[in-house]
């Protein structure tokens, strides 16, 4: 393609696009933001900020790490209806949405499970156990399946009241899907930007026209080591759910991780590590690659219609390119 020239004096050239980035640590996990806008467009590092404070308000009050967060406080009410703020309610509209679509696989009542299973800490700075010597210790592997009693669904949510309703005692988290929802939320912010990216710990969703031209390079890390393959994102997301990064010994010696299946109350094996999923929304990536995970390798096929990959525990990559018009391209 031949070079446009101007005259000299006839014309500056262009001033290159405003660009701004952060790394920061949130939600237990390294966070990142990158935003470019033309030169004579909206401030992009006004936009990081605003990102930035949005994670931390949600950090804030979703966290079940903080006694006084608004989550806590709602679990330890003694009140069977709770008024709570806004975004606490759209979390938890989010969690609620993605048990209905995963038929109770995604359960945001797990929560004294996964206490009892021994994540009752923050892990952010635990170093995981090994996960070759965990597998040789887990227990037969099965798909996970919801909880006979469906304590889910006496959860009431009531948009304009902005009300939480459930019986007293019944403990809610919003761990299995606030990074994708909360990824889609600060999309929104970045809308009316040349081109941008999200990623809250895996959960990552791109978009702007220049992000057509520039996809985002995205390597999807291999549990066992490595990477496993390479997207080429130019818009949506893409989200990972995985048992290797979060897994540790409990007192009895029996290995554990975040992932509960929720009819036996304790860490899901299903025979998959890891699944990356893509789809046009983060929250949709996100319940995609965990609801897979829990099911097992039987479910892989689910991921087809959009692409993504899983690793099962023999280091054997599950592949699902897609070659629908203007979907994702893989490059490896």
């Amino acid at each position: 393609m031949p070079s446009l020239r101007f005259p000299a004096g006839t014309r500056d050239a262009p001033a290159p696009p405003l660009r701004a980035a952060s790394t920061f640590r949130a939600l237990g996990t390294a966070c990142r933001v990158v935003v470019e806008s033309p030169s004579s467009g909206p401030d992009p590092g006004a936009a990081v900020a605003a990102v930035r404070d949005l994670v931390a308000e949600a950090q804030r009050r979703l966290t079940r790490f903080a006694p006084d967060s608004d989550l806590m406080l709602l679990n330890r009410a003694r009140e069977e209806t709770v008024v709570v703020h806004p975004l606490v309610l759209d979390a938890l509209g989010a969690a609620q949405a993605a048990t209905a679509r995963t038929e109770g696989l995604l359960d945001p009542t797990v929560l004294p499970a996964l206490v009892a299973e021994g994540y009752a800490e923050s892990r952010r700075d635990a170093r995981p156990a090994g996960l070759l010597a965990a597998l040789r210790d887990a227990p037969t592997r099965r798909p996970a399946a919801p909880a006979h009693d469906g304590r889910w669904r006496s959860v009431r949510l009531g948009r304009r009241e902005r009300t939480v309703t459930r019986p007293v005692g019944v403990q809610l988290d919003v761990g299995a899907t606030a990074k994708g929802w909360l990824a889609d939320r600060a999309a929104a912010l970045l809308h009316p930007f040349a081109r941008w990216a999200v990623d809250l710990g895996g959960d990552l969703r791109v978009g702007g026209p220049g992000a057509r031209t520039r996809p985002f390079a995205v390597d999807v890390a291999g549990p066992l080591g490595g990477p496993v393959g390479r997207v080429l994102l130019s818009g949506g997301a893409i989200a990972t759910s995985g048992i290797d990064r979060r897994i540790w010994r409990r007192p009895d010696g029996r290995p554990a991780h975040h992932l509960i299946d929720p009819s036996s109350g304790r860490s899901a094996w299903t025979g998959l590590l890891t699944v990356t999923a893509l789809a046009p929304t983060a929250e949709e990536a996100e319940i995609l690659a965990g609801a897979t995970l829990l099911r097992g390798p039987a479910a892989v096929d689910a991921l087809a219609p959009r692409g993504g990959l899983a690793v099962d525990e023999h280091g054997v990559v599950l592949r699902h390119a897609t070659d629908r018009a203007g979907a994702w391209r893989w490059s490896a």
